[in-house]
């Protein structure tokens, strides 16, 4: 594992875990993002990656594949092997890179990379019942970047911000229901 990436590796893994247990009967379920079920949050991972691997100028994004409807697992192996590839090549993490809503590092795109892949794992195995007690030190460490990083700015109502108000988290809950809770999320 490149110790540079490792974070998205982690993050990628453990979002694999979870679709891995998703069926066909669970693409039409809700999840914590509001105005999306399972199929839209899988599209939005895979296609996630894709766009943030376009964004530091390698690939290109994948439109608007529906890639519930096909083997997600084989599709989101392969934006993972692409995104960590590129985001592993010399000189990509210190290049600045022009987003639509700033302009950013390459090592912190990886960083929003990794929340987002991370959190809508998270968002996945909420919605179809599996434990949401992932990668607690991945947890941890993207909790402490997301406090660093997501500000009111970026705060709105579902579908209009990329993350919600942060909501209350029971005293017991673990790093990724934090994190979860932080972004937007009802833990």
């Amino acid at each position: 594992m490149n110790p540079a990436t490792s974070r998205l590796d982690r993050a990628f893994a453990s979002t694999r875990s979870v679709l891995a247990h998703i069926r066909p009967g669970h693409l039409g379920e809700p999840t914590p993002c509001a105005s999306w079920d399972v199929r839209a949050v899988v599209n939005h991972v895979i296609s996630s990656a894709y766009w943030a691997t376009a964004s530091i100028g390698v690939g290109r994004e994948s439109g608007d594949v529906d890639f519930g409807s096909g083997d997600f697992v084989a599709s989101y192996d392969e934006c993972a092997r692409i995104a960590l590839a590129a985001f592993g090549a010399e000189g990509v993490l210190e290049a600045a890179v022009r987003l639509p809503f700033g302009e950013f590092s390459g090592a912190e795109l990886l960083g929003m990379a990794a929340t987002d892949q991370f959190t809508h794992g998270w968002d996945l195995a909420r919605a179809i019942g599996l434990p949401t007690d992932l990668d607690p030190e991945l947890a941890d460490e993207l909790f402490a970047m997301t406090q660093k990083t997501v500000t009111e700015a970026y705060r709105g109502p579902d579908g209009a911000a990329p993350f919600g108000p942060e909501l209350p988290v029971p005293a017991a809950a673990g790093p990724a229901d934090r994190l979860a809770a932080f972004l937007g999320r009802a833990v």
